[in-house]
C-alpha cells in the first residue's frame, strides 16, 4: 500500500495550504451560511491543533538546540491564541510561519538543481569506433585507449587525444580561455568541450569517471555540502527581540499578578514586522532587479551582498569581452595595410579561431580584400595560399621553416601569429582579449561606494594575460592558470576569513560560485553557472553588477527600517500593555497599525525612486 506520509520537504507548504483553506472555509460558513462563530471556527481549530501543533513542536525542538528566532515568538502566539480562543488570529500566525518555512525550504532545495544541470549537460552516450563504423555505448563503459568519434557540435565525452581529423573546440566554459582552440592529430581534448564543424577521432586517455568534467561535478557536490545555511535577516533580529518580548510579558504577569497583561503583551509583540515586512522588501527588490535584467535565484544573495568585503572575479568574459581582437600589426619591409590586406584575404578561407579577427580588422580599416588561390592548411605549418601572385603563409613563431628567424621582440601577453610573404617574415600579428569598456570604472568604484576592501583576479588563463589585465585595472592580487578545483579552494579560503562575492561566467566558475558568500553569473552562457549563482546578469554588463549592489544596499536599508521600526513601536506598545494601559483587544489593533506601517515602508524596496547618482 502506498504511504500517505507527507515528505518533510513538503510539510510546511502543506500546512500553509491547509491554513488558507481553513480561513476561507471559516469565513464562508459564518458570512455566507450564517453559522455561529464557534461552529465556523471548527476548520480553524483543526489547523491550529494539527498544523500549529507540528510547527510548535518543531520550534520547541529547535529551542533545545539553542536556536532562538522570531519564529519562536510566533509559536508562542499560536499557543496563546488557543488559550484565548482567538482561532482566526492563531491560524493567520500558522499561515505566516509555515509559509516562510516553505519558501526557505524551496531555496535550500534549489542548491541540488546545480548538480542536476551538470548531469544533464554531461554526455551519457559516446560513439565508439569499431572497424569502419561506430557504435553508441554508455560513457561509463569507455576504457582508456579506445577510439571514439566526436561529431560536429557535440560535447567531448572524455579526456583524450586527437588521432584523426581537424577541427576546433570551444573550451572556454572549462578552461577560461576565450578562444576556440584548433585540434589536429596529437592535440589533447578535454571532456565537456564543444566540438566545431568537423568530426574528430580521439583516443580516450582516461575513463569518464576520471575526466575533467566529472572532477568538476565532484567539486560541485563538495561545495554544495559545505555551503553554510544562511540565517535569515529576520532570525538575526529575532534572536534578541523574542527573549525581550517574553521577558516583558512574564515581568508584567509577575508584577501585576494578572494573566491578562501577559496576553496583552504577547498580542502586541507578535512579530509581523519581521515575518511579513522583510519578505515584502526582498520580493520588491527582486522585482526591481528583474526590470533591469538581473534575475535573483536566491534571495540570500540580496541579503548578503552588502556585507561582502572581497570581490573575486574571473577574467575571460567577465572583466574582458571574451573575444580575441587584433591589437597590433608589426610589419617589416612592407606597409602595414598591405600586409593586412594579404593576410585577411587568405584568412577568409580559414576556420582558425583567430581568422575572423584578422578579417574584421581589415574591414574596420576599409581594406579591400583580393582573390586567393591554392589555399591549404597543413598541420604544423599553418595556413598557406597564393594572394595576388604572392605566396602567403600564416603560422606560429615556433612553426617557422628551418633557418627562418622572426626578428620580433619577446612574446608578450596574448596570442600571436607570424606572416611570411614569399618565404620572408613580413609581420607579426598580436591578438588580445580586451578589457570591457567599463572594467576600469567598475573596479575603482567598488571601494568608495560598496566598501569592498580587496579585489582578486582569479583566472584559468595564462600568467602573462592575467598580469596584463591586472595592470590595466590596477588589481594587485591575482591568481593565474588555476583549475576549477584550485579556484574553489582559493574562494573557500578567502570566504573563511571575510565575506566574498564571486563574479564569473563559465562552467569552470560554477564550483567557485557556490563556495563564495554571494555568487553572480554573467548571462545565460551556461545553465550550470546560472544554477550555481545567487544572481544572474542577463546582459553581461558590469554596470548591471553595480546596480545589483546598489539595489541590495537599498533593500537591506528598507528592510531594517521596516523591521527595526516595527519592533521599536511594538516595544513601546508592550510597555503600555505591561503597565495595564492597553487591553489585549486594543493591543491587537495597535499591532495591526504597526504591521501596516512596516509593510507599507517595506514596499519602498520595489522602487529606488531614481537611479543612484554614483552608478558607474
Amino acid at each position: 500500500m502506498r504511504s500517505t506520509i507527507i515528505p518533510m520537504k513538503y510539510l510546511s507548504a502543506s500546512i500553509a495550504s491547509a491554513a488558507c483553506i481553513a480561513i476561507a472555509t471559516s469565513l464562508l460558513l459564518e458570512l455566507a451560511f450564517g453559522m455561529s462563530s464557534s461552529d465556523a471556527s471548527v476548520p480553524l481549530l483543526t489547523v491550529l491543533a494539527a498544523g500549529g501543533g507540528v510547527l510548535v513542536l518543531r520550534l520547541v525542538a529547535g529551542l533545545f538546540k539553542g536556536e532562538v528566532s522570531s519564529d519562536l515568538l510566533a509559536g508562542i502566539s499560536i499557543v496563546v491564541s488557543l488559550w484565548l480562543g482567538q482561532y482566526m488570529a492563531g491560524t493567520l500566525v500558522v499561515l505566516m510561519l509555515s509559509g516562510g518555512s516553505a519558501l526557505e525550504d524551496f531555496a535550500m532545495r534549489r542548491a541540488s538543481s546545480v548538480l542536476d544541470a551538470l548531469a544533464r549537460r554531461n554526455p551519457s552516450i559516446a560513439h565508439r569506433r569499431e572497424g569502419i563504423g561506430m557504435v553508441d555505448v554508455p560513457v561509463d563503459r569507455i576504457a582508456p585507449g579506445e577510439e571514439l568519434v566526436v561529431l560536429p557540435h557535440e560535447l567531448c565525452p572524455v579526456d583524450g587525444v586527437v588521432v584523426e581529423g581537424r577541427s576546433s573546440m570551444d573550451e572556454s566554459y572549462l578552461t577560461g580561455e576565450p578562444y576556440r582552440m584548433s585540434k589536429t592529430p596529437g592535440s589533447e581534448v578535454i571532456s565537456g568541450a564543444i566540438n566545431g564543424e568537423s568530426a574528430l577521432i580521439i583516443r580516450a586517455l582516461r575513463a569518464a569517471r576520471d575526466s575533467r568534467y566529472s572532477k568538476i561535478m565532484a567539486v560541485m557536490e563538495v561545495s554544495r555540502q559545505r555551503r553554510p545555511r544562511m540565517r535569515r535577516l529576520a532570525d538575526m533580529l529575532g534572536a534578541f527581540y523574542t527573549p525581550l518580548a517574553v521577558a516583558i510579558a512574564a515581568g508584567a504577569w509577575w508584577w501585576s499578578g494578572s494573566a491578562e497583561r501577559f496576553l496583552a503583551v504577547l498580542v502586541v509583540a507578535t512579530p509581523c514586522p519581521l515575518i511579513i515586512a522583510i519578505p515584502v522588501a526582498i520580493i520588491g527588490a527582486i522585482s526591481w532587479c528583474a526590470k533591469r535584467g538581473i534575475i535573483i535565484k536566491d534571495p540570500i544573495a540580496l541579503e548578503r551582498a552588502e556585507s561582502c568585503e572581497v570581490l573575486i572575479t574571473d577574467k575571460t568574459g567577465t572583466l574582458t569581452v571574451g573575444e580575441p581582437v587584433l591589437v597590433e600589426v608589426e610589419a617589416i619591409g612592407m606597409p602595414e595595410n598591405e600586409v593586412l590586406q594579404l593576410t585577411a584575404s587568405l584568412e577568409q578561407y580559414s576556420k582558425h579561431p583567430l581568422a575572423q579577427s584578422v578579417v574584421d580588422a581589415a574591414n574596420q580599416r576599409q581594406i579591400v580584400l583580393t582573390d586567393v588561390s591554392e589555399v591549404s592548411e597543413i598541420p604544423g605549418q599553418g595556413l598557406v595560399g597564393t594572394v595576388h601572385g604572392q605566396r602567403v603563409q600564416i603560422t606560429g613563431r615556433r612553426s617557422l621553416p628551418d633557418g627562418v628567424v622572426a626578428p620580433f621582440r619577446h612574446a608578450e601577453a596574448g596570442l600571436e601569429c607570424v606572416v611570411l610573404i614569399d618565404g620572408v617574415v613580413r609581420a607579426l600579428l598580436r591578438f588580445r582579449d580586451e578589457a570591457r569598456p567599463d572594467s576600469i570604472d567598475f573596479v575603482s568604484h567598488l571601494g568608495p561606494h560598496h566598501n569592498f576592501k580587496d579585489v582578486i583576479l582569479l583566472s584559468g588563463d595564462r600568467e602573462q594575460e592575467v598580469q596584463f589585465l591586472a595592470a590595466q585595472l590596477k588589481i594587485a592580487k591575482i591568481f593565474s592558470g588555476k583549475s576549477p578545483e584550485e579556484k574553489v579552494a582559493i574562494v573557500r579560503e578567502e570566504t573563511a576569513r571575510r565575506a566574498t562575492l564571486y563574479l564569473g561566467d563559465g562552467i569552470n566558475d560554477a564550483p567557485a560560485l557556490t563556495a563564495a558568500t554571494v555568487g553572480i553569473a554573467f548571462g545565460p552562457r551556461s545553465d550550470i553557472t546560472s544554477e550555481a549563482a545567487g544572481a544572474v546578469i542577463l546582459d553581461p554588463s558590469l554596470r548591471k553588477v553595480d546596480q545589483f549592489l546598489h539595489i541590495s544596499s537599498h533593500m537591506r536599508r528598507v528592510a531594517l527600517e521596516s523591521a527595526v521600526g516595527g519592533m521599536a513601536l511594538s516595544v513601546v506598545g508592550m510597555g503600555f500593555a505591561a503597565a495595564g494601559f492597553l487591553a489585549p483587544v486594543w493591543g491587537a489593533l495597535l499591532q495591526e497599525g504597526i504591521d501596516l506601517f512596516a509593510v507599507l515602508n517595506a514596499l519602498r524596496a520595489s522602487s529606488m525612486g531614481r537611479e543612484q547618482s554614483n552608478h558607474i
